[in-house]
Formats: C-alpha cells, sequence, structure tokens
C-alpha cells in the first residue's frame, strides 16, 4: 500500500455518534504514552506535518479521531487507556464509547493494538486483545519504540510479547517510529485486513 493522501475526517464523541463516512475503518489502539500518534504519523509519512497530535499529557484523546487515507479507509485513532491520572468518570466513558464502536457499530474491519516493546504487556493489553477474540475482530499487536532496545533485547521482547499475550510471531510487527522499521510490514498487514481499493 502507498500512500497517496492523508486528511482528517471528523471525530466521534459519544456513542451512536455519526460516522464521516462508509469506508472501511481500522482502528488504532493501545496504552497512553505507548507512541500511538507518533507511529500513526510516521505510518502515514506525515512527520513534519502532523495529523495525529503527539501530546506530552497522555491521555488528552478522548475521542474516536477519523483519517481518511488514499479516499479508500478510515484510520480510527482510539483513546489511549490506562493513565492513573484521568478521573474515574472519563475513563468510564471511554470504555462505553469503545465498546460500542468495537462491538456494536459493526464498522470495524480489525484493530492494530500498540505494546511498548520495553515493558511486559500489561493485564489491560492482555484484556484488550482478548476481547478483541471474543467480537472476532481481526487484531494485530505492533511493538512500539524498537529503537530503544538493544540488538541482544529484541528478541527476548518479541517473545515475552508473544507469549504474554499468547499470540503467533505472525501476529506481532517490530516497530520504530524513529527509524521507520515495521511501516512496510505494517502498511502490508492493513491491504490484508481491508478489502481491495476501486480501480482507478
Amino acid at each position: 500500500m502507498k500512500i497517496r493522501s492523508v486528511e482528517y475526517a471528523g471525530t466521534i464523541a459519544a456513542p451512536r455518534g455519526p460516522s464521516p463516512g462508509n469506508l472501511p475503518q481500522v482502528a488504532f489502539s493501545g496504552r497512553s504514552n505507548v507512541g500511538k500518534s507518533s507511529l500513526i504519523n510516521t505510518l502515514l509519512r506525515r512527520t513534519r506535518h502532523k495529523i495525529a497530535h503527539v501530546s506530552g499529557t497522555p491521555g488528552k484523546t478522548r475521542a474516536l479521531n477519523f483519517f481518511r487515507v488514499n479516499d479508500h479507509f478510515f484510520l480510527v485513532d482510539l483513546p489511549g487507556y490506562g493513565y492513573a491520572k484521568v478521573p474515574a468518570n472519563v475513563r468510564k466513558e471511554w470504555s462505553r464509547l469503545l465498546d460500542w464502536y468495537l462491538a456494536e457499530s459493526g464498522a470495524v474491519n480489525g484493530v492494530v493494538h500498540l505494546v511498548d516493546a520495553r515493558r511486559v504487556p500489561t493485564k489491560d493489553d492482555r484484556e484488550m486483545i482478548e476481547y478483541l477474540a471474543r467480537l472476532d475482530l481481526p487484531a494485530l499487536v505492533v511493538l512500539t519504540k524498537m529503537d530503544k532496545l538493544k540488538q541482544s533485547e529484541r528478541k527476548p521482547a518479541i517473545a515475552r510479547a508473544a507469549d504474554t499475550l499468547q499470540l503467533g510471531d505472525e501476529q506481532l510487527v517490530p516497530f520504530s517510529s524513529k527509524t521507520g522499521e515495521g511501516r512496510d510490514e505494517l502498511l502490508a498487514a492493513l491491504s490484508d485486513l481491508l478489502p481491495p481499493p476501486p480501480p482507478t
């Protein structure tokens, strides 16, 4: 997949909010501060003029943000979770929004879930993968911040994530927003999740 065009398409802030269109959708999820905005900008080649806002305040994204890619699909940035300073009532609203979007909207083709490669996947990460399995939603795990690992740490980190999340190696993509590692593999995986684009 080549990225030809990207534009912000809209936001859904509450369950049953109107969708910005009828294109196929791939959602990106992960804990706050996992590097999701940086990954999205690297993936979409928006490193100079960023489209997904990289915030110094984890937990700032509080809605579903839609980006129209190639006029072919929506990349949907989900709120980050697991940040302790977010009030309980806000976390509850996020949970309701995500439950509706993933389980009820019927619009999601698959989910790309981000995990920090330097850390053991958390209970939240395990629960998300289990939740997506129950929903029968295709899921791919991207291990972010691979550039921060020593060469000797890479294989153990990948094996640890696969074991903790009970996934096969083919469901894990090592990624670095700094070096671009994993970008082509992730784009290829997105192509597999989506119907073929219409002929041009």
